[in-house]
């Protein structure tokens, strides 16, 4: 006859699978060393290191043709780095109950606002990409301000328990906003710039850059939020006509692509703002508001959340939910204080 495990034997295996369970969950992403566990030398994985992958997600998230392009990466070396990458990153199919409680890890970051924070069921998403567009004065910096400090705190306040990074390409990013809006929610200013990490960006290729510098900065400390005020604009400028339109969108996709992977190997919110652009054609007449967001078909099809703003009374603006795979087409009113983004007080 078998034996029978004993109850103590037990409990000490469910012990062990529910820290391993644990430990998986609590890391979103594991460091690309661990394939020096897993028969790749360490001198291919510093290599991968040199050439942007810190993380396995990263490989399985990168065309093959990326990978061997990494400098001293054979074809054959790539079949077996993503062999071993594969067995520890399952991409198979799952149910959408198991999916289910895989998006239980996902947090919702406060904006400040009770009532954005409604229309947006709870607040920024992470894992996701939100995108705000509209005219200048309607609060995308301000918002994204108010969320580099929110995001910083606790999850049972609404926030992420994290750091943000903030890509700037227009010059409008001020640490001194952040002061009043950090006292607002009882943080330390100083701690709060602390954990604040920016870089302007240039160019769009600057910009792209920052994206690989940013994904080390993500394996070496929690952060929450990732900020790009705004995405388009740089490429906007570079790129002008109809000539170097599709040009323009094939660098445009890249950079959103990279956004997302980022936002899926650590599980942060990715915020970007971008401009919009006054329709000229025949259909203008016949449109409430003929301005819309420039990026055309590229930005609409990779943000998840796309979020309108527009100018109110006095300090307060209107936010409609535009575009979103689960959240109704609805407004909210929101106002701009010294201490940030929160409810009107009328």
């Amino acid at each position: 006859m078998p034996r029978q495990k004993s109850k103590a034997v037990e409990e000490e295996e469910e012990t062990v699978e529910t820290t391993t369970a644990e430990e998986t969950e609590e890391s979103s992403f594991i460091p690309i060393q661990e394939l020096e566990q897993h028969g790749i030398s360490a001198t291919d994985v510093k290599k991968l290191v040199a050439g942007g992958f810190h993380t396995v997600q990263s490989l399985i998230m990168t065309p093959r043709k990326n990978i061997i392009a990494v400098k001293g990466i054979s074809e054959a070396k790539c079949d077996k780095i993503l062999e071993q990458a594969q067995k520890l990153v399952p991409t198979g199919f799952s149910t959408a109950s198991e999916y289910a409680v895989k998006r239980q890890n996902i947090v919702r970051i406060t904006t400040g606002s009770k009532e954005l924070d409604k229309l947006l069921g709870g607040g920024i998403e992470t894992n996701s990409l939100t995108e705000l567009f509209g005219e200048f004065r309607t609060g995308k910096t301000q918002l994204c301000h108010t969320l580099c400090v929110t995001c910083q705190l606790p999850l049972e306040s609404g926030g992420g328990e994290g750091k943000a990074l903030y890509i700037d390409t227009e010059g409008t990013f001020r640490p001194e906003r952040l002061t009043p809006i950090a006292e607002r929610f009882g943080l330390k200013a100083e701690d709060v710039l602390d954990n604040v990490t920016f870089a302007r960006a240039y160019s769009s290729d600057h910009q792209e850059k920052l994206l690989i510098e940013a994904a080390k900065a993500l394996t070496e400390s929690h952060f929450a939020l990732i900020v790009v005020d705004s995405a388009t604009a740089l490429y906007r400028t570079e790129y002008s006509g109809r000539g170097e339109l599709s040009a323009r969108q094939i660098k445009l996709a890249g950079f959103l692509r990279a956004l997302q992977k980022l936002a899926d190997e650590f599980n942060v919110a990715v915020v970007l703002t971008n401009q919009v652009v006054a329709q000229v054609d025949g259909a203008a007449m016949f449109t409430a508001d003929p301005k819309k967001p420039i990026g055309g078909n590229i930005m609409a099809h990779m943000t998840q959340t796309r979020l309108s703003l527009r100018k109110g009374r006095g300090e307060q603006r209107v936010c409609k939910v535009y575009d979103s795979p689960s959240l109704p087409e609805a407004e909210a009113v929101f106002a701009i204080y010294n201490e940030g983004i929160a409810d009107p007080k009328d």
